[in-house]
């Protein structure tokens, strides 16, 4: 058993009792980091959050608790997980205002347009197809929507060509905040640009 196939299992892409323990952990250790990634996005109260790879389901409360007019939407790929956050956060689902399911990135089960801001902690490292899945994002993002993709220090997701990777996928601003040896990149969705008007342009056209 090697140390990366544990960590794998624990916090990476946790299965079984391995994975179980794993989401303990960081529903205990990685509340801070938590918060400040939701704090980096601006959301507003009645906004439409979806979290890819929701784990334990800790930033799922914090953004019910935070944001009680809007709804949070959440997708992961571990089944330990979704039961875990499921339990964390069973009275806001059972006020509709939460909906957790089995899913994966690359596959997001919502329409075009469906959200203001996605956020993803500790995830994209372990994603099958990262350049899918933030395509699948930026699909479900609505125009000028947030994405924020964190990483502490243990998920080892290098920081170099990351802002690229966003930018291949359709994204604008993308930049990286730190704190500690922890980081989070933050790009957007950009807005269709308006057409001129028909007469405004004929008018410089002719100078």
């Amino acid at each position: 058993m090697s140390l990366d196939w544990l960590a794998l299992r624990l916090f990476g892409r946790p299965q079984g009792w391995l994975g179980h323990l794993g989401g303990f952990i960081l529903a205990h250790t990685k509340g801070q980091f938590t918060r400040w990634v939701v704090g980096l996005v601006g959301i507003q109260p009645g906004d439409r959050v979806l979290e890819v790879g929701f784990g334990p389901g800790v930033a799922v409360r914090y953004l019910a608790e935070t944001t009680p007019a809007g709804f949070i939407a959440g997708i992961d790929s571990s089944r330990e997980m979704v039961a875990q956050a499921s339990s964390r956060n069973a009275r806001a689902i059972a006020e509709g205002r939460v909906e957790l399911q089995l899913g994966s990135a690359d596959r997001l089960p919502y329409p075009d347009a469906s959200f203001d801001t996605v956020l993803s902690i500790n995830s994209l490292q372990v994603w099958p197809d990262p350049a899918a899945g933030l395509r699948e994002i930026h699909r479900v993002l609505k125009p000028g929507g947030r994405l924020a993709l964190g990483f502490t220090a243990q998920a080892r997701q290098p920081r170099t060509g990351l802002e690229e990777q966003v930018a291949e996928a359709g994204f604008v601003e993308a930049h990286i905040m730190e704190m500690e040896r922890d980081f989070c990149l933050l790009a957007r969705k950009p807005r269709p640009s308006r057409p001129w008007p028909v007469a405004a342009l004929k008018a410089l056209l002719r100078g």
